[in-house]
Order: structure tokens, then C-alpha cells, then sequence
């Protein structure tokens, strides 16, 4: 196996599971609080949401941001890593509007 696809089995790896490229899409448009995103993505349960976005942090594409207030104010952003991956999800909507 060569190298470049080592890095194409990770890159699938970490966001093929199911939401994980809605989670990362919204979050290209700013920081969101859990709610706000459970609310934009239809269907999906809070437990998932919060896998999800453990698991993207745990990979250092989102970073969580908690406010020491009542009630907990919990905020997700991109990291730099995260961010890299824009050019990926444009590639990717350039092909689907190409090939419909």
C-alpha cells in the first residue's frame, strides 16, 4: 500500500461515519452551541450528536470551548486541522454538482 493511500484510508476513516461531515459542514459557517446544531441536522439523536463531536475532538478537528455559567455554555469550533478540511468539502461539492 503506498503512501497516498495510508492518507486517503484515514481521512475516510475519521469522517465516514454517519453525521460527521454535517457536523464538520456547519461548523464551517462559525462556532455552534450543541443545540444549535442538533437543531440544523434533522434526524439526528443527542446521543450520536455527542459521539460525534467527542470523536471529532478527540481527532483535534473540533475543539470544545465550556463557559463556567448556569447553565453550562458549551461552545464547538473548528481547529486549524478542521478547517483544512474546507477545501476537501468544496472538491467534493464541485464534483457532485459536476456529475448529478
Amino acid at each position: 500500500m503506498d503512501h497516498k493511500q495510508c492518507g486517503v484510508e484515514k481521512t475516510i476513516k475519521i469522517i465516514s461515519k454517519k453525521w460527521t461531515m454535517y457536523i464538520i459542514h456547519h461548523l464551517f459557517d462559525g462556532k455552534k452551541r450543541f443545540k444549535e446544531l442538533a437543531r440544523a441536522m434533522v434526524g439526528i439523536s443527542s446521543k450520536t450528536l455527542s459521539q460525534r463531536l467527542r470523536e471529532l475532538e478527540k481527532e483535534k478537528i473540533i475543539k470544545r470551548i465550556a463557559f463556567a455559567e448556569v447553565p453550562l455554555h458549551v461552545e464547538y469550533t473548528l481547529t486549524e486541522k478542521g478547517k483544512s478540511l474546507q477545501d476537501v468539502f468544496s472538491k467534493m461539492a464541485q464534483w457532485g454538482e459536476v456529475h448529478r
